[in-house]
Formats: structure tokens, sequence, C-alpha cells
């Protein structure tokens, strides 16, 4: 890879977790700007396919990022050394640590009484579903550009993976991207830094420490606001420490006996709102929408006019 790193305050070690982390080599102050890795190392939608007739095809086929990037992935990890990201590929998990590494069987068994039991099976599914249709309508009608052997349910699952514990969305750019290096920092519940493109600054991915940190701790940043249960489904993990966006999911739904169902319903669905309805109950609270759809079931009217002002 042409472009390399700046030179870094981090080197990745070995932490407590018994994983692998990036640990300050020396002091570093709250506020202090860390990373910079440049935007030619980031893997993105807009990245530059190994195999152009590959790269041809997925875009004018028109997929949505997801399936795009997961095809990306399973192309140039199958060009090995010839590719550019050939050392990156190298630091990746053969198998990640994802919920799409277990079976339906295995999910049914040990999440039995989990609350994500249901969105693990829908993830699993819906990976698989997404497989099958491109082995459908691409894969099958390029077999001597998306042979077989390569584009596995499998391979696919795998580049998932890679994809729910790495891809990140760069808040200032829009933007979703794998960033080699940052990547290989831990999440803390109790930290709000987080990554994304510095357009300012050497036009590179960087994160701002929210604290300070002594030579030899190991660095943070936040994958966002996210219950155990996310963190678990979407990077395989759940945190040692305390969590303070742990949630459950509380059920809700308008009685279908209910003589003004129709008009609640109407009344819930102009507010991106269903029958049933979850809603996350968290340690600090609830959302505001949980009361007010609790209104609008409670609710003896049957005015569509003053259903519909029952804001959730």
């Amino acid at each position: 890879m042409k472009e390399g790193l700046a030179k870094q305050k981090l080197v990745l070690d070995r932490v407590d977790s018994g994983g692998r982390g990036l640990v300050a080599t020396q002091s570093l102050r709250q506020g202090e700007r860390l990373l910079f890795v440049p935007s030619g190392l980031l893997i993105t939608a807009d990245s530059e396919w190994g195999c152009a007739e590959t790269g041809r095809i997925i875009k004018e086929a028109g997929l949505p990022e997801w399936p795009m990037l997961a095809i990306f992935l399973i192309s140039e990890a199958s060009r090995e050394e010839s590719s550019r990201w050939f050392p990156y590929f190298a630091t990746l998990p053969k198998t990640p640590s994802s919920i799409l590494q277990w079976t339906e069987e295995e999910v049914n068994t040990w999440l039995t009484a989990s609350p994500v039991r249901e969105k693990a099976l829908e993830c699993i599914r819906d990976v698989t579903e997404t497989y099958r249709d491109l082995r459908a309508t691409i894969f099958l009608k390029h077999p001597e550009v998306f042979p077989s052997q390569v584009y596995t349910l499998a391979a696919f699952k795998w580049a998932f993976g890679i994809l729910f514990s790495r891809l990140v969305r760069l808040p200032s750019v829009g933007k979703l991207a794998l960033v080699p290096w940052a990547d290989m920092l831990n999440h803390s519940p109790q930290v709000d830094s987080f990554l994304d493109f510095d357009q300012n600054n050497a036009k590179s991915v960087v994160t701002v420490t929210d604290r300070a940190y002594q030579s030899g701790e190991q660095v943070f940043i936040s994958y966002g606001k996210r219950s155990s249960g996310e963190l678990f489904l979407a990077y395989g993990f759940i945190p040692s420490e305390l969590n303070v966006h742990d949630s459950v999911e509380l059920e809700m739904e308008i009685d279908s006996d209910d003589p003004s169902f129709e008009a609640k319903l109407r009344a819930a669905n102009e507010q991106g709102l269903s029958s049933p309805q979850r809603f996350p109950v968290r340690k600090d609270g609830f959302p505001a929408q949980l009361l007010a759809y609790a209104r609008l079931i409670a609710s003896r009217t049957s005015d569509p006019a003053q259903l519909s002002r029952i804001d959730c």
C-alpha cells in the first residue's frame, strides 16, 4: 500500500482483556488528535477494485453499500498477495466473533431467554437470504468472474462479520468505511471519543481523546451508545464494565379488538410506528415515545383527528 501512516503515539499490544488494543506510547492530553489514517487507506464504496470486471458488474447492479462492500472484501481477499489490501487482510480474523458464525440451533439453545434471540435469528436469515439473492441474480450469471468456490455462503458470512465488527460511519462526510489501524481501538461504554474524517487536517481519519491517558494505558473509543446485547450481535463481545446504555425492550401493541383499532394503527403509522412496537427501557429512563404510544393505546376516542394529535 503506497500511502502509509503518520508517526503514531499508539502501539498495538496485548491488553487486559486478553485480546489486542492500541496503547499509548507517551502521555496524552485530553483533546489530543490521534491516528491520522489517510483517505487512501480507507475501504469505501468508492474504493478501486483490484479486478475491474468484478467492480464493473457490481456497480452496474446498483447494490446497497453493505453487500457491495462484502463482495469487495471477498474479491480482494481471494487475490491474496496481488491485492493492495493484502497487508490489511492479514490482520483480520479468519473467523470473526460474529453471531453469523452461529447456527440457528445454537442461537435457540444459548439465547433461549435472551431478548436478542429474535434479532440474532433475523440477522442470520437476512444475511443468508441476501447471499442467495446475489447468487441467483449475479454470481451464477457470471461464473467466470464469481467462481462458486470463492463466493460461498461461508465467505459471505465472513465478510459481513468483518463489516459488522469494523465498519464505521464517518459523521462529517456521511460515509461508511473500513479504517485500517483505527479498527484496532477497543470500545468502552464510558468513553465518548469516536472516529471521524478530518477534512481540515491532512484529510485523514482521526479520533480526539475525551480524557488524558498515561504512557502504557490502553486508549478507547466508543462504538456508539449501544446496549450489551447490541454489542454482542454486532461485535461478538459483552463489556466487562458497567454499560450505562444497557436496556431491555418493552413490546406494546394496540388491542386488535379495540373498536378504534384501525384509526389508532393509522395514527401510529403516520408517526413511523407500528403494532406491535418495541421501546428500549434503560437504567436512566425510557423514550418519551413510549408514554405517548401508551396514551394512544388507552385513548377512548375514535376520532382520527384527535388520535393524530397524540404526538408519538
